[in-house]
């Protein structure tokens, strides 16, 4: 510990929201250089090579084979995938001296691609399984929680190679047990959850989450088995319904009803149900948005959802990419003449529009965009805006009044919706992003021309799977898993060191003793962090043993005159005196 290249802290940093981010920082394993950026300290980084290197053996088990390319990438194959534009303010772009475009590598499918291409020409060839250790980058517009949102992070990625898509099946397979495997290892609890695919593209697409309370992510899971990201949570389809007794529309007088909950005061006064009151559920509200594109263009677009429902602009967003959606703004309305805040109706916009005009390429003009939650059933009756002030229309029935351009998943998900596949009703859960693979199909070898000769010696595109695990993020999880009010108290499998050695007082003695145990364990191959700071106090040195957290400790102090020394188990709290002799025997069967 005089050497060691750390210094503790005993108060949080400011910035820090969760326990990973402050413990991390405090114990002397990373250090902030700017947001979203962190500095690897020696402790930070053995616990890092640790997960890297069980990823490593599970991933060299399966078949895969290592290899590294560089974070600095040309423009020009992102240009041929269309992810040049496609990945909009995430992506870091530079030129260099001569003005040529490169970029700081979000991900490495292109990459990946292109070396098989250079190597590959036959089936025989295939199946290939890559994969690699890098730094990635992304512009992450709000940077938060230490290593969980950041804008440099450490990623394993990996590509599976196949001549079809029954030998991407198989790759899939492979690889989605070497995750489960690689997470067992490491400690990390984990649900598979079905996932959107996003900018990667291709079509299955599954997450490896870890239920943790502060995750970003959250995700559903039923009885029954069902498990998704809310993102990619679909809404089972809803029976068409009858409205041949539904009276024709009516706008209604509204004044001051800008709002769901005022609006269903007002219907039960001045049009009451025979059968039961009105109730948020019955109205439609229009929610408008802004879809920014990759090419930079704003698009206005308008949602119509229950209104007893919340939009949820992740899910919107991951249902509308690779455009990034947030709500529309004043100035953003007052373009749009015809949508009238507060009382938006389906009449002036979509299909419905008179102004709208389709041409010749399918391009269409005149009129936003109008989308449905699939919450709305065809020929359900409704109560929306009338797109006049102070003015609802009332019996308002979808297929008869008015028409969508398409569904979108819009509303949050809650707590007792039921699943899609009929599996029971839904929970809510909060966790973190550890793993992610997908079946990326042939986006990218058709992109970058990748192709080799089947046995009927025909050229055919190859099929490629992605998978991925978040090298930096596993870190985190793992500290924000195995932690007390302490300190950090790390699985001795990715811990800086196994044993803590204390030399506990100010007689050559006792640093003789602890010196010795230190240099008896290092030989027997154990990892030892040995502190043996002259100058420093016994409290001290106990605050940095708790709070680095490695897993089991020896302290040689006070009980050295009776030929004794104190062991202590950092994840169980025990405590108990050895004799000195038996002191390493006794460490060496404590940690197995």
């Amino acid at each position: 510990m005089s050497h060691l290249f750390v210094k503790t802290l005993r108060e949080n940093p400011a910035d820090a929201e969760v326990d990973s981010h402050k413990l991390l920082v405090r114990a002397g394993y990373i250090r902030r250089v700017a947001p979203g950026i962190y500095t690897w300290l020696p402790l930070g980084l053995r616990v890092l090579r640790k997960v890297e290197q069980i990823i490593r053996e599970e991933l060299d088990a399966a078949g895969a084979q290592e290899m590294l390319f560089p974070g600095l990438l040309p423009r020009e194959p992102y240009e041929a995938t269309n992810r040049w534009e496609e990945y909009g303010a995430n992506l870091f772009r530079l030129k260099d001296r001569r003005e040529n475009d490169y970029l700081l590598a979000p991900t490495h499918e292109e990459m990946f691609t292109l070396a098989v291409k250079d190597q590959c020409s036959s089936y025989k060839d295939l199946p290939l399984n890559l994969y690699q250790f890098q730094t990635k980058y992304r512009d992450e517009a709000r940077p938060r929680a230490g290593l969980l949102r950041t804008r440099e992070f450490v990623m394993k990625d990996a590509y599976s190679f196949d001549v079809d898509d029954a030998g991407l099946d198989v790759s899939y397979q492979i690889m989605r047990d070497a995750y489960e495997r690689t997470f067992t290892r490491l400690g990390l609890p984990y649900v598979i959850c079905a996932a959107t695919s996003g900018a990667m593209g291709g079509s299955r697409s599954e997450e490896f989450l870890s239920p943790i309370e502060v995750g970003e992510d959250t995700f559903v899971v039923s009885d029954g088995g069902y498990a998704a990201n809310t993102e990619a949570v679909t809404t089972a389809p809803l029976p068409e319904l009858d409205f041949a007794g539904v009276p024709e529309q009516e706008v209604v007088a509204t004044p001051d009803c800008k709002t769901i909950e005022a609006l269903v005061d007002l219907a039960n006064d001045v049009m009451p149900r025979e059968d039961r009151p009105w109730q948020a559920s019955d109205t439609l509200k229009n929610v408008v948005v802004v879809a920014t594109h990759p090419t930079g263009e704003r698009e206005l677009v308008v949602i119509g959802m229950p209104g007893d429902r919340e939009a949820d602009l992740k899910r919107i967003e991951a249902n509308m990419a690779p455009a990034e959606i947030e709500m529309a703004t004043a100035d953003d309305l007052a373009s749009h003449p015809e949508l009238v805040p507060g009382y938006i109706g389906p009449s002036r916009i979509g299909p419905n529009s008179p102004d709208r005009v389709v041409g010749e390429d399918g391009e269409i003009s005149g009129s936003v965009r109008y989308f449905l939650d699939p919450h709305v059933a065809r020929g359900s009756s409704w109560i929306t805006g009338a797109d006049a002030e102070q003015r609802h229309a009332f019996n308002v029935v979808y297929g008869r009044d008015f028409e969508a351009d398409g569904f979108v998943e819009a509303v949050e998900v809650r707590d007792g919706d039921q699943a899609p596949d009929g599996s029971g009703p839904l929970r809510i859960e909060r966790g973190m992003e550890i793993g992610h693979i997908f079946q990326l199909g042939r986006k990218y070898a058709e992109a970058l021309d990748l192709t080799v000769l089947d046995q009927n010696s025909k050229s055919v595109v190859v099929t490629m799977g992605s998978y991925g695990i978040g090298v930096s993020r596993a870190v985190a999880a793992l500290a924000e898993l195995n932690h007390d009010d302490a300190g950090l108290i790390w699985p001795a499998h990715v811990a800086p060191a196994v044993v803590h050695v204390l030399a506990t007082g100010k007689d050559a003695e006792i640093f003789e003793a602890a010196s010795a145990i230190a240099a008896e364990l290092d030989a027997a191959g154990v990892e030892v962090i040995y502190d043996d700071r002259q100058k420093v106090s016994a409290g001290v040195k106990f605050a940095d043993f708790e709070l680095i957290g490695v897993p089991y400790g020896v302290v040689v102090g006070r009980g050295l005159k009776d030929g004794k020394v104190e062991l202590r188990d950092r994840r169980s709290g025990e405590r108990r005196e050895v004799a000195l002799a038996d002191a390493v025997a006794e460490v060496t069967a404590m940690i197995g």
